[in-house]
């Protein structure tokens, strides 16, 4: 039986349009909310609208442990504060892959502006965040949410950042399981700060096209990325 992927802030936009993608894919999935009642809704409109969907919700500490490799899908306004609620539960031999973009949205500013990160990216303040042992990943930052949840087709690559070739490859099969994605291993876990910068750019330009556009990186050998 396959393991369950948790997805902290399952209840958001992108946590919900990933959890419903695995589910219709045949993943079991755990959603996670600050509030387990709000996760539980999420599970339960997953399972409306995914036949035989195996979701369960939970609150964000409990869903944490459930997995080997635990998604953050959380605004960044809220990462800090989730990160440090989650080190009991993270825990050795773990990867967690943080999706979380710094646009000025987080201060009520424009989305379309990316924010200063002394880290130099949302993904590095993570790495020094969670309990030691614990591997940060980043990636999924360049689909559009709203596409995802709304079951519309995908053509696109997803750029992962990280200091392993064998934990990107573990996150990637995963990814790749979402019809329509392709990995693309866009180097160590530093690049996060470049392709976190993407996603303000693709939101200018769909606001302008009214579109979901992605990323497409071209003339990628055929083989294994990860190998």
């Amino acid at each position: 039986m396959a393991e369950p992927i948790p997805i902290i802030g399952g209840t958001g936009a992108l946590g919900y349009g990933l959890a419903l993608r695995w589910a219709r894919a045949g993943q079991p999935i755990v959603i996670g909310s600050r509030e387990a009642g709000r996760a539980e809704e999420a599970a339960e409109r997953v399972r409306s609208e995914a036949d035989g969907a195996e979701v369960e919700g939970l609150q964000n500490a409990e869903a944490a442990t459930r997995g080997r490799i635990v998604f953050l899908t959380v605004p960044f306004r809220a990462q800090s504060e989730t990160l440090t609620n989650l080190k009991d539960a993270l825990s050795e031999g773990q990867l967690l892959v943080d999706c979380t973009v710094p646009t000025a949205a987080a201060v009520s500013g424009k989305a379309a502006r990316t924010l200063g990160v002394w880290q130099g990216s949302a993904a590095q303040q993570a790495e020094e965040m969670v309990p030691d042992g614990v591997t940060v990943i980043s990636a999924l930052h360049t689909v559009s949410a709203k596409r995802l949840a709304e079951g519309g087709a995908l053509d696109e690559d997803i750029l992962i950042c990280g200091d392993r070739k064998a934990d990107k490859a573990r996150v990637a099969s995963l990814i790749e399981q979402i019809d329509g994605l392709r990995t693309v291993n866009a180097g160590a876990l530093e690049m996060a700060r470049i392709v976190e910068t993407l996603t303000p750019m693709l939101i200018s330009i769909n606001v302008r096209y009214k579109a979901a556009a992605g990323i497409r990186i071209t003339d990628l050998p055929e083989g294994d990325p990860w190998a």
